[in-house]
């Protein structure tokens, strides 16, 4: 049931069409239990569990109180068909076995192409160069640490897409949640130390990993720990007849095709798009440090009880900019260009958008290391003459890779 409900799982397997019918809502489409977790959670636990639709986040309470009520579900449904039918299915297990290998899969594929492609942590931005390391969430750091190195990336994303692939195969399926219960147990690990807000669905993908891998944990215990020989480790057949059987194994390789296809296709696309070295930047991109600050036409000393001179602006996406205050605030902003040179800042207020613009500059660049900047701020008038600095003289940018250290570098 949950893997029904978590939109992320069903559309993995959209494969290419995930770029055209994706929907941004977040982990879950609550609008059907939104009602009942509601009132679940009003009723039982006291809370407000109505899911918050410009949230992507998978941890929120309407998600916990969702996955409450399908375990109680679960249990109810557990009880009853038990009383009723105590014979094992073998069908049945084979075929909720092949359900859980695709969910799984298709996840690990999925979240492994993020990585892989290094889109899910992207490298630290211009601003975050600036910002003081005491000031970043647990989650930030996690985030800007895998970021920070794009091969250590690629590498926890390698893991992940070879054991979601070897999920898609019948000869490999047990190796591959063997090594996607490694993956997931490493998550869910970073979720909760790091408090990222994915740990429901970490805990799934874990606790289908185990399920997958219970019933051959006796014999897997021979040969790795016994030291024993064992039988051969096969998944169930779905079908009684063999033609059919060996038909579905190629239908589900094949859908394991599809998906990595959709997988690495969108993150190709992100990665040039937007966090890759080919996406677009801004017409001024750089971090530019202010020399000179002119302000009614009275310069003002670079003093960081000032509250309204500029320390940096820093331009990196193509339609953002952050200014930074005397007393090291870092502040986000829109960052409009118009024709013929005119750039307007605009202070974002709401995820609905940017307000009127504080600031409506001219910009001239003499020199590409030099930039200045005339004309209103808050009504102003402003000059402002600014000196770009390399991103690479920051050290987390520069220090690159040693083979030979004859002392610990830390800095």
């Amino acid at each position: 049931m949950f893997c029904l409900l978590n939109t992320y799982i069903p559309m993995a397997f959209l494969g290419l069409l995930s770029r055209w019918t994706r929907r941004y809502h977040g982990p879950s489409d609550m609008a059907l239990t939104d009602p009942v977790t509601g009132w679940v959670g009003n009723a039982l636990f006291g809370i407000d569990a109505v899911s918050h639709r410009d949230s992507a986040v998978g941890d929120q309470a309407a998600s916990w109180v969702l996955v409450f009520c399908l375990a109680v579900v679960a249990v109810a449904l557990t009880a009853v068909w038990t009383a009723l039918d105590r014979t094992p299915s073998p069908r049945l297990r084979a075929w909720s076995t092949l359900f859980l290998r695709l969910c799984l899969g298709g996840q690990m594929v999925g979240f492994g192409f993020a990585k892989l492609i290094p889109t899910q942590m992207p490298a630290p931005t211009l601003a975050q160069l600036l910002q003081p390391y005491g000031d970043f969430s647990p989650a930030s750091v996690l985030w800007l640490q895998v970021g920070s190195s794009y091969p250590y990336e690629m590498a926890l994303g390698a893991a992940e897409v070879v054991a979601g692939l070897l999920l898609f195969v019948s000869r490999t399926a047990i190796l591959g949640a063997a090594a996607s219960a490694a993956c997931t147990a490493q998550i869910l690990l970073l979720n909760l130390t790091f408090d990222i807000p994915e740990k429901l669905l970490a805990a799934h993908l874990l606790l289908i990993s185990l399920l997958l891998l219970a019933p051959y944990l006796r014999r897997l215990a021979d040969v790795l720990v016994l030291q024993r020989g064992c039988a051969p480790l096969r998944q169930p057949a779905l079908f009684t007849e063999h033609r059919r059987n060996r038909i579905t194994i190629w239908v589900v390789a094949a859908i394991g095709l599809w998906v990595a296809l959709g997988s690495g296709y969108d993150r190709w696309i992100v990665w040039h798009e937007q966090s890759g070295a080919a996406s677009p930047k801004s017409e001024l991109y750089g971090i530019w440090d202010v020399h000179d600050f002119t302000l009614d036409g009275r310069p003002i000393p670079p003093l960081t009880t000032d509250e309204t001179r500029w320390r940096r602006l820093v331009f990196d996406d193509p339609q953002a900019a952050t200014y930074q205050r005397m007393n090291g605030d870092l502040i986000p902003a829109q960052a409009t260009f118009r024709p013929g040179g005119r750039l307007e800042l605009s202070t974002i207020t709401d995820p609905a958008g940017p307000s009127a613009a504080f600031a409506t500059l001219s910009a001239e660049r003499p020199t590409p290391d030099r930039l200045i900047l005339r004309g209103t701020l808050n009504d102003r008038p402003v000059i402002a003459t600014l000196h770009r600095v390399d991103p690479d003289s920051f050290t987390l940018r520069s220090r690159g890779f040693h083979w030979i250290q004859e002392y610990p570098y830390f800095r």
